[in-house]
């Protein structure tokens, strides 16, 4: 008894007279998972901004191309054009340079759809050039199957029940080239329109 009380006048001196006691299983599990909501945030917000730069990388394409392509190259001197020319392709290589990979989680059901999906507007893609007007009202009506709001024209039911079996993620890619690809033809559509007008004129 008189041994007892000496250890435990012993602990009491090594603690600060204070009762020590261990995290109870609750409070670590609380912590646990405040921990874990914070991770999911930051992990959120990585995606997100992996995503913007998905975004820049792809917009900074198509704003190249549009210049490498565009009727006032054509109507510039060649000094001029073998210049920009130069400077356009630079800015394409280093572009192309910044690698931005964002993996999307499907399941399988989600994988089919996609490819699905790809493959119809790939088939439309390589008729552009055969029919401008033809391929953009195909386009509009995919892209009409792709918005929440309301289409301004038919919509392809097909092609939109391949996109609601989609990712999220693969869901906005989808629209977003089927964006891109519209804003083309109608950057074709205009430079046709310049040239008929230009050739008219010399005649």
């Amino acid at each position: 008894m008189a041994q007892a009380k000496i250890q435990a006048r012993a602990s009491e001196g090594q603690n600060g007279g204070k009762f020590c006691r261990s995290m109870s299983m609750a409070a670590r599990s609380s912590h646990l998972l405040e921990t874990l909501d914070e991770l999911e945030t930051r992990v959120q917000a990585l995606r997100d901004a992996t995503s913007s730069l998905e975004i820049e990388k792809e917009s900074l394409i198509e704003i190249i191309n549009s210049v490498q392509n565009s009727q006032d190259m054509r109507n510039i001197s060649d000094g001029e054009r073998e210049e920009l020319t130069i400077t356009a392709d630079r800015l394409m290589k280093r572009t192309l340079t910044v690698e931005v990979s964002l993996e999307t989680i499907r399941s399988p059901q989600q994988a089919s759809a996609l490819q699905q999906a790809t493959v119809v507007i790939d088939e439309i893609a390589k008729k552009v050039l055969d029919n401008l007007e033809t391929a953009k009202q195909l386009l509009m009506t995919l892209y009409g199957a792709c918005t929440s709001d309301t289409p301004q024209g038919p919509v392809d039911q097909k092609f939109q029940s391949m996109i609601i079996g989609c990712a999220i993620e693969d869901q906005k890619k989808l629209k977003r080239r089927l964006e891109m690809l519209i804003r083309n033809i109608d950057h074709s559509e205009k430079s046709i329109t310049l040239l008929d007008q230009q050739k008219q004129k010399q005649q």
